[in-house]
């Protein structure tokens, strides 16, 4: 598995690509914005892209996906069905998906949205605004806020410390280096 990052300097947040190198297929995460050097990484590698992963509906992680629909055909699993209208494959609470032959595990962690989807491919967890290196999503309530931390202490910091965390917004981090800042 690679991972391929990739800025989108209108909102400020990441995106990910991540291709199954044995299957010649790739998911991306949270398109906020499709540019050349996205789809020239699809093309130029000969990639099926399978789906789309949204962590939550914010326009700076969901708007690049009308693009990717009008070249690709990719299967859309976000938590908010106004993500995609009826072709949102919405998901609920914990799981797995099995997308571009690889085992996809996500966690609903409402807080910072009531939609927020962490996204779990082997050893790296794709937080959304969930988590940042240093610090946790916004919330717009005492309430959220508690939901959040609630979340984050029992799905995130309960798995292994070597997991890596890729964020919404800035640089990627460890689980140790996050829990040792907000523990």
């Amino acid at each position: 598995m690679k991972v391929y990052f990739f800025m989108n300097y209108t909102g400020f947040s990441n995106c990910y690509l991540v291709v199954n190198e044995e299957a010649n297929e790739a998911v991306i995460i949270d398109p906020g914005e499709i540019s050349e050097e996205i789809i020239s990484q699809i093309e130029d590698n000969n990639l099926k892209l399978s789906a789309v992963l949204v962590t939550h509906n914010h326009a700076s992680h969901v708007n690049g996906i009308k693009t990717l629909q009008k070249i690709y055909s990719p299967k859309i699993y976000a938590a908010d069905w106004e993500v995609a209208g009826s072709e949102t494959n919405v998901v609920t609470g914990d799981g797995k998906i099995r997308v571009a032959k690889m085992i996809i595990h996500y966690m609903a962690s409402p807080g910072h949205t009531a939609d927020s989807v962490i996204w779990g491919i082997g050893n790296i967890l794709f937080t959304g605004d969930v988590l940042f290196a240093g610090s946790m999503g916004s919330t717009n309530s005492s309430y959220s806020e508690f939901i959040l931390k609630s979340n984050i202490e029992t799905k995130i910091f309960s798995q292994q410390d070597g997991i890596v965390l890729m964020p919404g917004h800035g640089p990627p981090t460890t689980l140790a280096a996050a829990k040792a800042f907000l523990i």
